[in-house]
């Protein structure tokens, strides 16, 4: 968030199938942080993750389980905690996170289109959630599929 110039407790806008708003924070970035981070690929994705996970469980019942195989269209598994009698981990929900610097609604748009598609290798029994951040307004878009 810093590399885009925001401060602390920037609001982020969720958009597509949630509506909602919410105030981000986090430490200060030290020179330490920034040569160790210095991938900007790597820390924009891993960024995205850490919101999009935060997003997730504010506006569903839904947390992050594990992390999924490579080759399944999708990069985590959602579920709730276990209920007493259910089986753990049951009703599954699968989620593929997309991380982009700078972009229009055009291109968040065509991104989500994109992570949509990448998950069909595994659609199926489980639903899924698309979510990709945008940095430099910031917004966060939800699809669920």
């Amino acid at each position: 968030m810093e590399g885009e110039g925001h401060s602390q407790g920037v609001s982020i806008s969720v958009d597509g199938d949630f509506n909602a708003q919410f105030c981000l924070y986090w430490q200060p970035v030290t020179a330490q942080m920034s040569r160790c981070w210095n991938d900007e690929e790597f820390t924009t994705e891993q960024a995205a993750y850490g919101i999009a996970f935060l997003i997730i469980r504010e506006l569903t019942e839904l947390t992050v389980i594990e992390r999924s195989r490579q080759g399944t269209g999708f990069d985590y598994w959602l579920g709730t905690s276990a209920i007493e009698g259910e089986l753990p981990f049951q009703k599954k929900v699968r989620l593929e996170v997309s991380g982009i610097r700078k972009g229009n609604s055009s291109r968040i748009k065509a991104r989500v289109k994109q992570k949509k598609e990448q998950t069909k290798p595994s659609d199926g029994q489980f639903p899924a959630y698309v979510i990709v951040i945008e940095f430099s307004t910031p917004l966060c878009f939800v699809a669920r599929k």
